[in-house]
């Protein structure tokens, strides 16, 4: 099996900066699309940052210019560095990752178990 553990969440104040990090492991023999998904309160999880194996990124627009994807290959981590947090950021925040646990395996998608995001003052 493929597990994500998700580190980074908490409390920060409007304005303030988080970084989340989810690092893959297990049974691993390629990943590709890896990303970040979110859900608020009462709301749908909503793709916040997608980065494909090459490097590529894709940003909800509430989140461009202020939220930063990155990727550590050698590590099967991403990482989502958060800068000029809002109170409508606060939701748990998901990561997702494409991945093959063999040459004979077919891509499927993993997510973490989540962690909370909440920006207040």
């Amino acid at each position: 099996q493929v597990q994500l553990v998700e580190f980074g969440g908490g409390l920060v104040q409007p304005g303030g900066s988080l970084r989340l990090s989810c690092a893959a492991s297990g049974s691993i023999f390629s990943i590709s699309t890896m990303g970040w998904y979110r859900q608020a309160p009462g709301k749908q999880r909503e793709l916040v940052a997608t980065i494909t194996s090459g490097d590529s990124t894709n940003y909800a627009d509430s989140v461009k210019g202020r939220f930063t994807i990155s990727r550590d290959n050698a590590k099967n981590t991403v990482y989502l560095q958060m800068h000029s947090l809002k109170p409508e950021d606060t939701a748990v925040y998901y990561c997702k990752v494409g991945a093959r646990r063999g040459i004979w395996d077919h891509m499927r998608d993993y997510w973490g178990q989540g962690t909370q995001v909440t920006v207040s003052s």
